[in-house]
């Protein structure tokens, strides 16, 4: 919102363009997040410290930290806000989420930042609204097409606008960022493999399950299709078998339910779960 690139490019070039025009403070300004996820959220805290008037949006209900205003539509979002940030994830539904009619709708001289996908901005429509004015800037980190390895060239249509910041993907790119990925991850997996857990998964149901006592695990992963929770418990029934806890959580595609039982069961029980029609993957955690 100071214009900071093009100013530095040309100090760079020992040009003296000491001007206010086109400069605004972002104190009072509104921010639009798109994605109230772990990030988003982060950027609210952030944010709202400096100054500027936090709304977002997301498809979850999530609840708003500090003053953070939720809104119900992304057109309002668009229209509302003097910056919009994007924090989606890179699930297909969201391919052009902001694409030329959503740019439209953003506020004249408004600011876009996406650091979430690629692929969730049309870059052809982002650049015609840039050079038109329309948009007063834009900064960038993740691209549709991006090279392979730091030896093949970057090209894109946003190179050479005016006051658009381009990066090459480096939002997660620091040492302490790498390390942390690196224990993390194997963390998250050994918590699945020990208790089923999948909380913060990005592409499998997330469930946050209770410590089990006294008890045995089952875990079944299916196809989204109707009926066959029925058919679990059904089984279960048949066998007299006593639920003492269960979960269930689906995506589009998958559906993951967790059922803890208090007795010793028969291997009949782990054919008849595994037979059922639409089962992926069937295994007894203890």
């Amino acid at each position: 919102m100071r214009g900071m690139v093009d100013k530095t490019t040309s100090m760079h070039d020992s040009k003296w363009d000491k001007s206010a025009t086109g400069s605004f403070e972002i104190r009072g300004k509104k921010l639009g997040i798109i994605g109230y996820g772990n990030i988003g959220s982060q950027l609210s805290v952030l944010a709202e410290n400096m100054g500027l008037n936090v709304y977002y949006y997301d498809v979850i209900e999530r609840l708003a930290l500090g003053n953070a205003t939720k809104i119900d539509s992304l057109d309002e979002l668009l229209e509302t806000c003097d910056v919009i940030s994007l924090h989606v994830d890179g699930r297909t539904d969201n391919e052009l989420l902001i694409d030329r009619e959503k740019i439209a709708l953003m506020k004249k001289g408004a600011y876009l930042i996406n650091l979430s996908r690629g692929h969730v901005v049309d870059v052809a429509a982002l650049r015609d609204a840039l050079i038109s004015g329309h948009l007063a800037g834009a900064g960038v980190d993740v691209f549709p097409k991006e090279p392979k390895n730091n030896t093949e060239p970057f090209e894109s249509e946003l190179k050479g606008l005016p006051n658009t910041i381009l990066t090459p993907h480096i939002g997660g790119s620091t040492l302490e960022a790498q390390q942390n990925i690196a224990q993390f991850v194997p963390g998250k997996i050994i918590e699945y493999i020990n208790t089923g857990n999948t909380y913060n998964s990005v592409n499998f149901p997330n469930i946050q399950l209770p410590f089990l006592h006294d008890a045995h695990r089952l875990i079944h992963i299916h196809l989204n299709e109707p009926g066959i929770m029925a058919r679990i418990n059904k089984i279960l029934a048949d066998y007299d078998i006593n639920i003492v806890g269960q979960y269930l959580k689906t995506n589009e595609k998958i559906g993951y339910v967790i059922t803890d039982i208090d007795k010793a069961y028969s291997s009949k029980v782990i054919d008849e779960l595994k037979a059922i029609h639409g089962t992926i993957r069937f295994r007894v955690l203890y």
